[in-house]
């Protein structure tokens, strides 16, 4: 049977995982009359929810005779640890662009990966259906885009299918038929190499492992491809690190393989195909599985470092416990390892005194999912502003720099490029036209001055910008960058608010709770009109008498409270605040409930 093994790449939203569900449809996968899930290979709840996808997942079709190995990577480039490891099994790649927008940073993000390895690219120019689509330009931009990032003579001769992956059809030609997806799957066949590794059948086994997950009746498996020789269920293999020391030696206790959207046991793994192995206890991503007569390990793809930290700890608020179940600081420690056990592009730290932890990762996107999925398994925790890592070459101190694509309306570009090289230290690379009424802006900012101005961002352009940002290089510190401006407004009492009260205080600024909620003494309720923090009794009710007289009685009538996601908290707070996250309710607060401590940082702030 041949064999072919494709990933798809795309920017997010950009119709990847509903062009695999028309793939998986139309080779057959479901059967008659089966019940399709949208988005089949989004199965993660918050992968589903925000419509990105995460984890790295892949599936197999038959086609022709023979078999089609798809990888669907993630899209956004927080999650570039799955990307860089999952290229690593495939012989081609297949870049999904749209048609109206054209490349963007996580597209290329993903293919400067792809191309560094040689992988030659398949362009599919997704919804040239739509009325926006201008597909010549897409593809002019596709171009530049691989010379730019120095794809040789072979990986510019790429081909290219125009697709609506919604629709259900792919053609060589923009006015082709609009039947089905059978060109793409005949140009996969065609222009993707079969495995190299087919050809060395004879040779011992060894196998890169390339994803770690868990299983709750095998324990711990590996997947990756089979780079030499035939495993069977049964037979003994041993795991070396990527330095060549001996892990383990393990007996495999089953073989598993991708077959349609199941993962199924078979009996032998074969060199060229992406299988899935168990029977481990110590292997992990990087390091080979391979027979006992093998003694040098197979070259790992190099992971780039984390570019952010945040600090979590226990939550020690008045409301601590209420809505978890899960507040003990070793608890949460133990649930932070085995994240950094299967995420290798995070990293825990313990803190001196024990009770909180320091996590590294590339993105705030990558520490919100982490933080969704703990509140949703229960989990209360104070989490802190994020922090940019620098590092030191040569004597000098290095930051993170992020190249920052943004699409807006022309009348709001001079606002954007205002705030972006003014107190942000960003520098303009490029502007152009991006369709009627809109301009492209590209910068190069730091990683500091994109925390926290995605909600500034939207309130400069009316809610009409789109901001893409992705890890572009280290450079030398550009100096002190200005936080938030405004301060906040604090409780000084315990309770529940009332309305009266807060009706009273919305002339001191924008409120971040309502009527009738839970309050202690340090949490932040609102965003102060002003630089200054401010202490407010959010409790103080009306004062009533049995006099009656006209004014004196208007009925309460409150602005609707400003409700923050978990990503607009982090980036929001500032470094002496924290972020009290719990499975029903997201609170800010001072870092020092204390009040005389408070005061005391205060003033430390401002002199």
């Amino acid at each position: 049977m041949e064999l072919r093994n494709i990933a798809i790449i795309a920017h997010v939203d950009h119709g990847k995982t509903t062009l695999v569900d028309e793939l998986l449809k139309q080779s057959g996968v479901y059967r008659a009359g089966q019940a399709v899930t949208e988005r089949a290979m989004d199965s993660n709840d918050i992968e589903r929810e925000r419509g990105i996808t995460i984890l790295a997942k892949a599936t197999s079709v038959e086609w022709k005779g023979g078999r089609i190995n798809i990888v669907d990577t993630p899209g956004h480039a927080d999650f570039g640890g799955e990307v860089e490891r999952i290229l690593s099994m495939v012989d081609g790649v297949c870049l999904l662009v749209d048609a109206a927008e054209g490349p963007m940073p996580q597209t290329k993000f993903v293919t400067a990966k792809a191309l560094a390895l040689g992988l030659r690219p398949i362009v599919v120019l997704n919804k040239v259906d739509k009325p926006a689509a201008e597909p010549d330009r897409a593809l002019n931009e596709v171009f530049d885009l691989f010379a730019n990032l120095g794809a040789d003579d072979d990986q510019l001769d790429f081909p290219v299918l125009y697709a609506s992956g919604i629709n259900g059809w792919a053609d060589a030609e923009l006015d082709g038929p609009r039947q089905d997806m059978s060109a793409l799957f005949d140009l996969i066949v065609q222009h993707v190499p079969a495995p190299a590794q087919i050809a060395r059948r004879d040779e011992p086994f060894r196998m890169l492992a390339t994803t770690l997950s868990a299983d709750p009746f095998l324990g711990r498996i590996l997947t990756g491809r089979v780079e030499s020789g035939v495993c069977r269920v049964g037979e003994t293999l041993k795991a070396l690190s990527r330095t060549g020391e001996r892990l383990e030696q393990f007996r495999v206790s089953k073989i598993l393989a991708f077959r349609g959207l199941a993962h199924s046991a078979i009996e032998v793994a074969e060199a060229g195909d992406i299988v899935t192995l168990a029977g481990m206890a110590k292997a992990t991503v990087a390091d080979t599985l391979c027979a006992t007569e093998v003694d040098v390990p197979l070259p790992a793809q190099p992971i780039d470092p984390p570019t952010i930290s945040v600090t979590f700890g226990i939550n020690d608020s008045p409301l601590a416990g209420r809505d978890g179940s899960k507040v003990q600081s070793r608890v949460i420690r133990e649930r932070l390892l085995r994240e950094a056990e299967l995420n290798v592009a995070i990293r825990v730290e313990d803190t001196p005194g024990g009770e909180s932890f320091v996590v590294s990762g590339r993105g705030e996107l990558q520490m919100g999912v982490l933080i969704e999925n703990m509140r949703r398994e229960g989990f209360e925790l104070s989490i802190s502003r994020p922090r940019v890592i620098l590092r030191e070459e040569g004597g000098q101190v290095l930051e993170p720099i992020e190249e920052a694509t943004i699409d807006v309306d022309d009348e709001y570009t001079g606002a954007v490029i205002e705030k972006l090289t003014g107190p942000r230290k960003g520098e303009l690379v490029e502007m152009k036209p991006a369709g009627v009424g809109k301009t492209r802006i590209v910068a190069h900012v730091p990683s500091r001055g994109l925390i926290g101005y995605h909600g500034e961002f939207l309130t400069d352009t009316r809610g009409s910008g789109v901001l893409n940002r992705v890890f572009h290089d280290w450079a030398p510190h550009k100096g002190p960058i200005q936080g938030r401006r405004q301060g906040v407004l604090i409780s000084m009492e315990n309770g529940v608010s009332v309305a009266y009260a807060l009706w009273n205080l919305e002339e001191r600024g924008r409120m971040f709770i309502g009527a009738q909620e839970q309050i202690y003494e340090g949490m932040i309720i609102g965003e102060h009109s002003r630089e200054n923090d401010l202490e407010v009794n959010p409790l103080k009710g009306k004062k009533l008498t049995n006099v009656r007289a006209s004014g004196t009685d208007e009925a309460v009538r409150l602005t609707p409270p400003v409700i923050m996601s978990l990503e607009q908290a982090i980036a929001y707070i500032d470094d002496d605040e924290l972020v009290e996250v719990t499975p029903k309710s997201i609170r800010l607060r001072k870092r020092y409930l204390d009040p005389h401590e408070r005061k005391r940082n205060a003033k430390a702030r401002v002199q």
